[in-house]
C-alpha cells in the first residue's frame, strides 16, 4: 500500500462539527476535548480529522481538502437528502452548507460550520480542464463557457450572472438561437439560486419569446429544466 494523507482541519466547536458530518453519514471515530481538542470522522475509506483552530484564526471560508469519489452525482444526492432530513431544508447560505450540482458537473463543495471547504471531485474529471473562456470559442459561446466555470467550479453566481448579462448585450444579436437560449436558461437558474423569483420569471418569459422548436427544446432539455430542478432541490421538506 502507498502513503495515506489525512487532512486535519480547524474547528471552533468540535461537537457541532462532528454533528454536521454525522448527519451526512460519516462515522465519528474519535472525539476528545481534553487535554486538547481532537476529532476524526470516516466514510468510504476516507478519513478527515479536526483540531482546535489556532488562536486568532479568522472564521472565514477556506479550502480544506479535496475528496476524490467514484460517483460525484450520487454523493451529492445523498448529502442533499441527508441535510434535508436533518435540517428540514438544504442549507445553501453561510457555513454549514452545500453547493448545488448540475448535470455534467464534476465537482461540488461542502462548507462545514467552521468554514472548511471540502471539495468532492469525480475521479474521472480530466487532469487538464479548460477553466472558462476557451480560445477555441467565440462570442456568446465563449461567454457561456466562462460563466460555467464561474458558476460550477468557483461557486460565484454573481460573477456568472454578470458575465452572461454582459455577454447577451454584446453578442446576443449575432448569436444563434441555441446559445441565446442557453444563456437565458442559465440566467433563470442563477436568479433562482440568488433568490430572485421575479428575475427568474422574466428570463423564463424571454425563453418563451424565442419560439424554440420542439427539436430545439429537446436538445436543450437539461438546460431548460435547470431552474425548475433547482427550485425543487431547494424546496423545504414537507411537514
Amino acid at each position: 500500500m502507498g502513503d495515506t494523507a489525512v487532512p486535519v482541519l480547524p474547528t471552533r466547536d468540535l461537537a457541532r462539527t462532528l454533528d454536521f458530518y454525522r448527519a451526512l453519514g460519516y462515522t465519528v471515530t474519535y472525539e476528545q476535548t481534553k487535554p486538547y481538542v481532537y476529532g476524526a470522522i470516516s466514510a468510504h475509506d476516507c478519513d478527515i480529522h479536526f483540531t482546535s483552530a489556532p488562536a486568532g484564526h479568522a472564521a472565514k471560508e477556506e479550502a480544506g481538502c479535496l475528496v476524490m469519489v467514484d460517483d460525484v452525482a450520487d454523493r451529492h444526492r445523498h448529502f442533499g437528502a441527508a441535510l434535508r432530513e436533518r435540517f428540514g431544508r438544504i442549507p445553501t447560505q453561510g457555513p454549514g452548507r452545500i453547493t448545488r450540482f448540475r448535470a455534467g458537473q464534476t465537482r461540488f463543495s461542502l462548507i462545514d460550520p467552521d468554514g472548511n471547504r471540502v471539495i468532492y471531485i469525480a475521479r474521472t474529471e480530466p487532469m487538464e480542464m479548460e477553466y472558462g473562456g476557451s480560445a477555441k470559442l467565440t462570442g456568446l459561446a465563449r461567454v457561456l463557457d466562462n460563466a460555467r466555470i464561474l458558476r460550477d467550479s468557483k461557486n460565484d453566481d454573481k460573477a456568472a450572472e454578470r458575465a452572461l448579462e454582459s455577454g447577451l448585450r454584446r453578442h446576443g444579436a449575432a448569436a444563434g438561437v441555441l446559445d441565446r437560449a442557453r444563456a437565458l436558461a442559465a440566467l433563470a437558474e442563477l436568479a433562482v439560486a440568488r433568490g430572485n423569483p421575479d428575475k427568474a420569471a422574466e428570463r423564463r418569459a424571454d425563453l418563451v419569446a424565442l419560439g424554440l422548436t420542439e427539436a430545439e427544446r429537446t436538445e436543450l432539455a437539461a438546460e431548460l429544466g435547470a431552474a425548475d430542478d433547482l427550485e425543487e432541490w431547494l424546496r423545504p421538506q414537507a411537514d
